[in-house]
């Protein structure tokens, strides 16, 4: 599979460690994709003009997760604040609005939808204010939507004509608000929809096929930042591979369970700036 992530790059700031760590939807879906075997893989956002945004660019050269494509914004790169409970369950804290994700939207030129178009599928999510570019993206490649826990109808209304798979957080909703979801995808044209249910595992449809996945036991809980996203990447890496959603959501759920065995969404802790 080639896959690009098109969209969020932060620094979660970890209060009790004074330590941040590389972040964001689009990058954590990339990044994962790439160490389940994707290739090639990218990441295209607009970065700050930081030191965070520096660390966050050499971590991507590491990962082997292209980015050169991107934009650069005299700001600062968004820095949500993290607390950590006793179990491990990651509590964001806010952070400041005005930051290279606040006041710069990425907007698509004719060459990056031609660059966009030789991969495979891209990525992105509501965090990222693409929605005025959905339409060409859709033009281009397949899109996979994070839609975290946004699940009005209007906005899948206006979202999921243009993805083939869409993400929801859902620990919370009831049978019936599931339901209602899955079925309002379909509808607007989305082929497979994927609801994550924190403990309780995660239930999928296929063009109206259910899937039931268990969650998978970690060896160590340490950190539960950017399991959903390691799911999201294992089951899009798998399913590219195999077009199997059984052996797709079984691979996610073991992705998942990695994660949470280390500080971050994918590592690479820094000192907070003096």
């Amino acid at each position: 599979m080639k896959m690009i992530g098109v969209g969020d790059n932060v620094v979660d700031c970890y209060l009790d460690q004074k330590m941040y760590y590389p972040g964001g939807n689009a990058v954590n879906v990339a990044v994962n994709c790439r160490r389940n075997g994707a290739n090639p893989v990218a990441y295209m956002g607009v970065f700050g003009d930081d030191p965070e945004a520096e660390h966050i660019k050499r971590c991507l050269d590491r990962e082997g997760v292209e980015w050169r494509q991107s934009r650069k914004v005299y700001a600062a790169s968004g820095h949500p604040a993290v607390n950590l409970s006793p179990d491990g369950d990651r509590v964001f804290v806010g952070g400041p609005k005005d930051t290279a994700q606040h006041i710069l939207r990425i907007r698509l030129t004719p060459p990056d939808l031609e660059y966009i178009g030789d991969f495979d599928l891209c990525h992105t999510s509501c965090y990222s204010g693409i929605e005025p570019e959905l339409a060409r993206l859709a033009s281009k490649t397949d899109v996979s939507y994070d839609f975290s826990t946004r699940n009005e109808e209007d906005y899948l209304a206006e979202v999921c004509p243009y993805a083939r798979f869409a993400f929801f957080s859902g620990a919370a909703l009831t049978e019936t608000k599931l339901d209602s979801i899955i079925e309002s995808c379909h509808a607007f044209g989305t082929e497979t929809v994927g609801i994550t249910l924190g403990s309780k595992g995660a239930l999928f449809s296929r063009r109206g096929q259910r899937f039931f996945q268990p969650v998978k036991a970690a060896e160590k809980v340490v950190d539960t930042m950017g399991a959903g996203d390691s799911f999201i990447a294992g089951f899009l890496t798998r399913f590219y591979e195999s077009g199997d959603m059984a052996a797709s959501l079984d691979f996610a759920a073991e992705r998942a369970a990695i994660t949470c065995g280390y500080f971050g969404g994918f590592g690479y802790p820094h000192d907070f700036e003096r």
